[in-house]
């Protein structure tokens, strides 16, 4: 596992990559999702919802899951903390786009990107030169409405 993390300057985003391996990917990835996230609000003074830091590990072991089951070879993580959000964005060398299933209650499985994309403000799917990335989005902050994505419908 190799990790990265920037330090802000004047307003720029906040920032940890890591490069995680077949063999250590989906538990790695959560517990380095959490560290970074209780850095962000223990060093930096950036307010983390439970809902977020619960909301951050979920999309990021889905996706992580993904790419370990559907892609050969490493995957990369990003987690980026910016204007009251969270970004995570997964690469991985797959350049096949997953494509959400409609809702079916009775299907055993195969809801990850459902579940991604019912908790998240924003989702984005798109090829590289090399393999693809997803990304997701996260509000940092409870919705006073109690929205679980954290916005008003």
């Amino acid at each position: 596992m190799r990790e990265n993390e920037d330090q802000p300057l004047a307003g720029r985003p906040l920032r940890s990559s890591i490069a995680l391996e077949s063999g250590e990917r989906i538990g790695e990835a959560r517990d380095a999702t959490r560290r970074f996230m209780t850095e962000v609000q223990a060093v930096h003074g950036i307010p983390v919802s439970e809902r977020a830091m619960g909301l951050a590990e979920l999309v990021v072991s889905e996706l992580v899951t993904n790419a370990h089951k559907y892609a050969p070879g490493p995957c990369l993580l990003d987690v980026e903390v910016c204007d009251g959000a969270v970004d995570i964005s997964v690469w991985d060398s797959d350049p096949a786009l997953p494509v959400p299933q409609e809702a079916d209650p009775h299907r055993v499985g195969k809801h990850g990107l459902e579940i991604v994309m019912a908790v998240c403000r924003s989702f984005e799917i798109r090829r590289e030169p090399v393999g693809k990335r997803v990304k997701a989005g996260i509000v940092l902050a409870d919705d006073p409405g109690g929205h679980p994505a954290g916005r008003l419908m």
